[in-house]
């Protein structure tokens, strides 16, 4: 059955901890007016990642400035991908150009920065179809998407810093010498400014993440040392000095990256709380009613609506015996545990 739906109604966090948890394979689309991005998944980690914006050409491009590649290579990989479908990367290792490892180091880092770039999205249309999904033998790649939405968080936290003003394919160009006082990254980044590489691909060369390379490029940008050039894509933003600051990150993201953050960390909390068997009945409680929303949730998705009991998504009582409320409301439902007394509204409650 096909999961679909919006990124406002259910956020890429969600998504991806749906798809990870259950081991599922097959193909998740994401996209948008202004890019179209497909993640392959096999039991439930990333094996593939490719955006109608970026293409193997760029791919071999990257490689060419991180000189890892030799363009006469290039030339004849491209050549052999048109005459025979072969994935260029692989053609390049076939080949001899490059080596494996040096290969699935460039995808990893392509594949994640790709990923985070998803988690900055605040609109667009989601599609996860359960399939087989081919699996490359040759160069064989598996990312564990915890690892990734823990990453995707972090950036995306850090880039509400930068939002709204630089983008993944925002391209800068020299304007002065740079400022004696900066450091090594600015000196990194600065080096690589030539009015063709973005932020992605100065984060492909340089190893440097694009949010750190997005704030330095700010603050060259406010020291006058770069401007940024017009590329006439509507997705890009222009660029003020004057332009506010606003960390706050959207409600389902935030609420999506705190239930990322206790699901992840449950199990090592959990041991801690063992010695009090009240704090640790309290704490399985809370984990409880955290996992019951979560089921909740995907029931919601997968029937189009919430289900009427606790029962179609996990246990229905809590630590003390006692039966969780659950109440579908007119904006979504509540589900309390009334303590170790079982009553309402007496200051042990569970949320």
């Amino acid at each position: 059955m096909a999961l679909e739906g919006t990124l406002k109604e259910f956020g890429l966090t969600d998504i991806l901890q749906l798809i990870y948890y259950q081991r599922k394979t097959g193909v998740l689309t994401v996209e948008a007016g202004f890019d179209r991005v497909r993640i392959l998944f096999y039991e439930g980690n990333i094996v593939f990642v490719e955006s109608s914006r970026r293409t193997e050409s760029r791919m071999g491009i990257l490689l060419l400035k991180k000189g890892l590649i030799k363009e006469k290579d290039l030339e004849a990989a491209l050549a052999q991908q048109k005459a025979t479908g072969a994935k260029l990367g692989n053609a390049l290792v076939k080949m001899g150009a490059i080596s494996g490892d040096s290969l699935r180091d460039t995808l990893v880092q392509q594949f994640t920065e790709l990923i985070s770039y998803l988690f900055t999205w605040r609109q667009g249309r989601y599609e996860f179809k359960p399939q087989g999904i081919p699996v490359d033998k040759d160069i064989p790649i598996s990312l564990d998407t915890q690892h990734i939405l823990m990453e995707g968080l972090r950036i995306l936290d850090e880039w509400s810093a930068v939002e709204g003003k630089i983008t993944l394919e925002s391209v800068f160009t020299k304007t002065q010498a740079p400022p004696v006082e900066l450091d090594e990254t600015g000196k990194q980044v600065y080096d690589l400014v030539d009015g063709e590489n973005d932020v992605s691909a100065i984060a492909g060369i340089s190893g440097i993440d694009s949010f750190r390379i997005s704030k330095t490029l700010l603050e060259l940008y406010e020291k006058g040392v770069v401007e940024k050039k017009a590329t006439g894509k509507k997705s890009e933003p222009a660029l003020s000095k004057a332009a506010p600051k606003d960390r706050r990150l959207p409600p389902f993201i935030l609420e999506g990256a705190l239930a990322v953050l206790f699901l992840l960390s449950a199990g090592a909390l959990y041991a801690g709380y063992q010695a009090h068997p009240v704090v640790s009945k309290k704490y399985a409680a809370s984990a409880a009613i955290d996992r019951l929303r979560f089921g909740v949730e995907v029931y919601r998705v997968e029937n189009g609506r919430y289900p009427a009991g606790l029962e179609h998504v996990g246990p229905t009582t809590d630590p003390w015996g006692n039966p969780y409320d659950y109440m579908v409301t007119g904006s979504g439902f509540t589900i309390v545990s009334y303590g170790p007394d079982g009553v309402p509204g007496n200051g042990d409650d569970i949320h």
